[in-house]
């Protein structure tokens, strides 16, 4: 009894701790982000107890949290959900049950968790895309791609992009009676970086060019080449998205290697042959004059980390490294940033660097934003910005598709 009462005590002394923490100021329902923001530390303790002990991996509790909020496939009177598999990867299917004339614009959702946890399945997820399915008469396909330490980058790439082109196939888009000319490729946090990726080889594949009209991106994580950005330096301990948890999780994506993590939070994991790559992520000149703020742009330490990891220089795993031809194909892009999320300036430089090679960009900045707010539209963690960020979202694809 004394056992659990002390280790009862020590989890309330942590909770007050986390709850005290302070926000920033602007932020909406500021109480209720500040309780979302405390159990997620509170987790990520927990989850390093677990892991020092031996119990289970620090990723794993993420996971299993994960699976309390998986929906099942239900139809209601305006939406047919339909679990299947495309090219033998798991896919959740919403397609509306009104008659139309006009074949049906298509949305691929591509889900985020830092590429080791979350599901398309999730409600958060399966009611935005029902809703997404209702309003607009759209077929929206959302993808179960491996995750991660299971199966290491490029896996989670590969399955989406084996169900995105088996899903426009003609005879596949006739089936669903979708409009080869209206599909847009959606991705939020890490599923924004695997967004964009299908859309740069799709854009860059003859076969398919012509069927993706846009791409989505909500507060998208596009590079871990540079991890001194500034919003990363304003915001390390989040809300929401905290830099070392983040940094635990991602790295796993590429190897179970731990010393990854210190060397991505020194900023010196790169290689020593990267260096031509910062070109394409170099803050100082692609943010705009606020964000820079008061912060020094300092090039990062090369081929610290004992291990060679070439594949942090490929541009599969981080769409900023894209080179400028290959941007230029990209079709009509939407993206939404929140101020204070530390991926904010991965999109602002990205934006930079499509509208200077002629993309047309339709960018959503939410000032009282912050990371994952998507994913809290339910229950008593419910968030208004989550609701806002979802009907702004849905408007434009609905002024677009």
């Amino acid at each position: 009894m004394g056992y659990k009462t002390l280790c009862f005590g020590f989890s309330c002394i942590l909770f007050a701790y986390f709850l005290y923490l302070p926000i920033p100021e602007n932020v909406e329902e500021p109480w209720k982000v500040k309780y979302v923001d405390t159990l997620i530390k509170a987790a990520s303790c927990m989850a390093t107890l677990f892991e020092n002990i031996g119990l289970m991996k620090y990723e794993k509790i993420f996971s299993i949290v994960a699976t309390f909020y998986i929906a099942q496939p239900v139809s209601d009177e305006n939406v047919t959900v339909i679990d299947t598999d495309f090219s033998n990867i798991p896919v959740r299917l919403h397609v509306p049950k009104r008659k139309s004339e006009r074949k049906r614009p298509a949305i691929i959702f591509i889900h985020g968790g830092i590429f080791v946890f979350g599901s398309c399945k999730i409600t958060a997820h399966d009611n935005m895309n029902r809703l997404i399915s209702n309003k607009i008469g759209a077929v929206v396909l959302g993808i179960e791609y491996r995750l991660a330490p299971k199966y290491l980058f490029p896996a989670a790439l590969e399955d989406c992009v084996s169900a995105t082109k088996f899903f426009l196939q003609e005879k596949i888009l006739a089936k669903y009676r979708v409009d080869p000319s209206r599909i847009c490729i959606m991705g939020e946090s890490s599923g924004g970086a695997l967004a964009a990726t299908v859309t740069q080889l799709l854009r860059s594949d003859p076969e398919f060019k012509n069927r993706i009209k846009a791409q989505a991106l909500i507060y998208p994580g596009l590079q871990l080449v540079d991890t001194f950005l500034p919003s990363h330096r304003e915001y390390p301990h989040g809300p929401i998205l905290h830099r070392e948890m983040m940094f635990k999780l991602a790295s796993l994506y590429v190897t179970e290697d731990s010393s990854m993590i210190q060397a991505l939070l020194r900023n010196e994991h790169m290689p020593e042959e990267s260096r031509h790559l910062f070109k394409f992520v170099n803050w100082s000149n692609f943010l705009p004059e606020k964000y820079k703020k008061n912060y020094v742009y300092t090039e990062p330490v090369l081929g610290k980390v004992n291990a060679s990891y070439p594949v942090l220089m490929d541009s599969r795993l981080f769409p900023l490294l894209a080179n400028d031809s290959q941007l230029q194909s990209l079709p009509l892009t939407y993206i939404l940033t929140c101020e204070h999320d530390l991926l904010r300036d991965d999109s602002f430089i990205y934006i930079a660097r499509l509208r200077n090679v002629g993309v047309q960009v339709f960018h959503d900045h939410m000032e009282e934003g912050i990371h994952g707010a998507l994913s809290f539209t339910m229950g008593a963690v419910a968030l208004n910005l989550g609701f806002k960020i979802r009907d702004r979202y849905i408007h434009w694809l609905e002024e677009n598709l």
